[in-house]
C-alpha cells in the first residue's frame, strides 16, 4: 500500500530536482492547494519525460498510455497507483478537478511522440498544441491556487498558456531542432520567405528571426491579456500565477530584445534575476 508521507516526500524530490521556474511558482500556491500542485508539476514532468526519454516510438505510445489508464482509472475509483496519483487522489473532490484536463495534457504529448514530430505546424495545430501542454495545466493550477474554474479563469489560462509556451518555443528552438521538432507556425514562415524545410535548415534561413519576431508578438499580446485578467482577481489566490508571470515575463524580455533567433545561448534566469521577479510579483 502506498503511504500519502512517502508519496508526497517523492512527488516534492521530483519538483526539487526538476529547478523549474514553473515548478517553483507552484510551489507558492495556498497550502491547501500546494501538495497537488507538486504533483501536479511532477505529472507533467514524468509524461514529458515519456516523451523525450522513453525510446522508441512503440515506447513512448506505451509509457502514455500508461499514464492515460493511470488517470482514468484515478478518477473513477480514487485508486492510486504511484506517488503522483497518491497525492493528486485527495485533491480531485477538493478542488473538483477534471479528468479532461489531465487527458488534454497526455493529448498534446501525443503530438510529439509520433514517428514525425511537429514540425512548422499550421497555426490552428499550434494553438492546440498550447492549448493541451500548457493552458490545461493552468486550468488544474488555478483550481489549486483557489481561484476558481470560471469563464474568466479559464480565459486567465487560456492567455497565460500561449505566452508561456510560446516563450518556451523561441526559448528553446535550438533543443527542440535537436529532437526534429519546430514549432514557430507555417504561415510565420511562408510570410517571411522561409523556404527551408528540415528544422535545422530552417534555423538557418535568413527570414527566420523575422518569423520568430511575429511569434513573440503573439506571445505578448497574450501576456497583456492575462495581465488584464490578473489585475482583476483576487490578488492573494493568484500570487503563485504573478511569479510564474514574473518569470516568464523575464525571459521574454530578453527575447524581445534578441538580435536573431536562435539566441546564441539559451536564456536561462539567474538567481538575481529571479528574486527581482520575485519582488515585482509580491
Amino acid at each position: 500500500m502506498l503511504l500519502y508521507p512517502v508519496a508526497l516526500a517523492e512527488v516534492r524530490q521530483r519538483v526539487k530536482a526538476a529547478r523549474s521556474s514553473f515548478g517553483m511558482g507552484l510551489m507558492f500556491a495556498p497550502r491547501e492547494g500546494r501538495e497537488a500542485a507538486a504533483a501536479l508539476y511532477a505529472f507533467c514532468r514524468a509524461v514529458d519525460d515519456v516523451v523525450d526519454e522513453g525510446g522508441s516510438l512503440a515506447e513512448r505510445h506505451e509509457g502514455l498510455a500508461l499514464w492515460r489508464g493511470r488517470i482514468a482509472r484515478l478518477f473513477a475509483s480514487g485508486v492510486p497507483e504511484d506517488p503522483v496519483t497518491c497525492v493528486l487522489a485527495p485533491a480531485i473532490a477538493r478542488f473538483a478537478l477534471e479528468e479532461a484536463d489531465f487527458q488534454a495534457i497526455l493529448d498534446g504529448m501525443a503530438m510529439d511522440a509520433e514517428e514525425r514530430p511537429l514540425q512548422a505546424p499550421d497555426h490552428a495545430t499550434l494553438d492546440l498544441y498550447c492549448d493541451r501542454v500548457a493552458s490545461a495545466v493552468g486550468r488544474i493550477a488555478l483550481r489549486l491556487f483557489g481561484v476558481g474554474a470560471g469563464p474568466e479563469q479559464r480565459l486567465l489560462a487560456h492567455h497565460l498558456g500561449r505566452a508561456f509556451q510560446l516563450t518556451n518555443i523561441l526559448r528553446d528552438l535550438t533543443e527542440d531542432a535537436a529532437l526534429g521538432r519546430l514549432y514557430v507556425p507555417r504561415e510565420a514562415l511562408v510570410r517571411h520567405g522561409v523556404v527551408a524545410q528540415t528544422p535545422d535548415a530552417i534555423l538557418q534561413d535568413p527570414g527566420f528571426t523575422a518569423a520568430c519576431r511575429d511569434v513573440m508578438a503573439a506571445a505578448t499580446e497574450h501576456f497583456a491579456c492575462a495581465d488584464a485578467l490578473i489585475r482583476k482577481g483576487p490578488r492573494g489566490a493568484l500570487f503563485p500565477v504573478r511569479i510564474m508571470r514574473a518569470f516568464y515575463g523575464a525571459v521574454a524580455e530578453r527575447l524581445n530584445t534578441a538580435e536573431q533567433f536562435p539566441t546564441p545561448q539559451r536564456i536561462r534566469l539567474s538567481i538575481v534575476t529571479k528574486i527581482k521577479a520575485l519582488i515585482q510579483a509580491l
